[in-house]
Order: C-alpha cells, then sequence, then structure tokens
C-alpha cells in the first residue's frame, strides 16, 4: 500500500481531493470546480491496460452507453486480451458512479491510445462536468484558480506559449494513474468564468497514456 492510499481527504479552495469515491459528490460545491478521488488501480486492470498499448497501435473508442447495460456494452466494443474482465467491471464502476451522481440515463464514453497531448494547451471547456481518468501513463494537469490569470487564456496570450504568456505563476498541479477528476466547465450552472483551467500533459516519446472521459451524453 502506497502512501497515496492511505485515507485522507483534503480540501484546498476549489479542488477536493480524497480516497473514497464519496468525495465525487464535492463538485455540486459551489466554491469547488475540480475533483480528485485518488485510487490504485488492481494488477490485472494494469496488465489489461499494458496489452492494449502493446498490441493496438490505434485505439480511438466513442460511444453512448446506456446505464441499463453497461458491462454488455463494454465487452463488445474492447478487443479480447488477458483481464479483459476485471477492466470492462473497473470502468463500468466509474460509468455508473458518474451516471448515479448526475442521474443520468446514458453517459458518452471516450477511450483514447495517445502517443501526443491532445489537448496541449490549458483551456476551460464549456461543457457542464467531464470526468477524466487516465488508466496508463501521465494524468492531466490542472491549474489553481489562485495562480490564473484568465486573461491570457486564448487569445489572449498573444501566440505565446502558456509558460511565456504569464497564463500562471504557480505549480502545475497533475493527476497519478487510476486517479479519477471531475473537472466542471463553465457550462455548470452559475460557473461562468470559473471552469476548471486545465490541458494534457506532455508526453514522451516512448509513452502511451490510455485516457477515458466521460461526459453527459
Amino acid at each position: 500500500m502506497t502512501d497515496r492510499c492511505v485515507e485522507q481527504i483534503n480540501q484546498v479552495q476549489h479542488v477536493a481531493e480524497g480516497l473514497h469515491p464519496e468525495v465525487l459528490t464535492s463538485i455540486f460545491d459551489e466554491q469547488v470546480n475540480l475533483v480528485n478521488y485518488h485510487r490504485c488501480l488492481s494488477d490485472d486492470v494494469v496488465l489489461y491496460c499494458q496489452a492494449l498499448a502493446k498490441e493496438r497501435k490505434h485505439l480511438s473508442i466513442r460511444s453512448v452507453i446506456s446505464v441499463h447495460a453497461i458491462e454488455l456494452a463494454l465487452n463488445d466494443l474492447f478487443p479480447e486480451y488477458s483481464k479483459k474482465a476485471e477492466f470492462i467491471a473497473d470502468l463500468a464502476l466509474l460509468i455508473d458512479m458518474y451516471a448515479c451522481l448526475f442521474d443520468l440515463e446514458e453517459v458518452g464514453l471516450r477511450v483514447q491510445l495517445l502517443d501526443r497531448a491532445m489537448c496541449p494547451r490549458f483551456h476551460v471547456d464549456k461543457l457542464g462536468c467531464r470526468l477524466v481518468s487516465t488508466y496508463r501513463g501521465t494524468g492531466s494537469e490542472w491549474l489553481n484558480d489562485f495562480d490564473i490569470d484568465r486573461s491570457k487564456l486564448g487569445k489572449g496570450s498573444n501566440g505565446l506559449s502558456d509558460e511565456e504568456s504569464g497564463l500562471y505563476s504557480g505549480q502545475i498541479q497533475s493527476a497519478k494513474a487510476g486517479d479519477v477528476l471531475l473537472l466542471k466547465g463553465e457550462g455548470w450552472f452559475g460557473n461562468e468564468g470559473g471552469g476548471i483551467v486545465h490541458r494534457s500533459p506532455p508526453v514522451a516519446s516512448t509513452e502511451r497514456r490510455l485516457v477515458v472521459t466521460l461526459d453527459f451524453a
């Protein structure tokens, strides 16, 4: 058991984090725009993800999943490698938690193997709330609200990089493989101008990330 798996719950300004799934309900706190549920992936799930990265050159899955047949739908979407059932059960649990949290009948699923940053610039989403979990590789990055000059986002950067534009002054925060992030966007009621500022992490030449995102369908 690593230090990350020691039971703790810490809430710092706009970020809530903890080691139990109940921390996900913190997203309904109007002061919170990111929740990080720290968890450790099982060895079986890790083995399946390793097989995907080794055997598949490309993987891009997009589907709308009904909450009434989650595992059945997932089983048809993923290739047959050892420990597939354990991976499917783990992903099904995430989908079920997300659907229960927001009272959804369907969930938009995206799963991708990535060898480059999908969204390399810091940005905010216009949607309500997205779940992101990196099953393999480096996790997503974000900035603390008190470290940001939001006027430097997008066109406000004047063509400069995030590091050169003056967008942020503090440390970049990052998730670990297995962590479950809820990212509150500007489409959340009352959160205009307050969406979490985040990006995909830089990817090493030898790395292949396996990333899952869930959205309102």
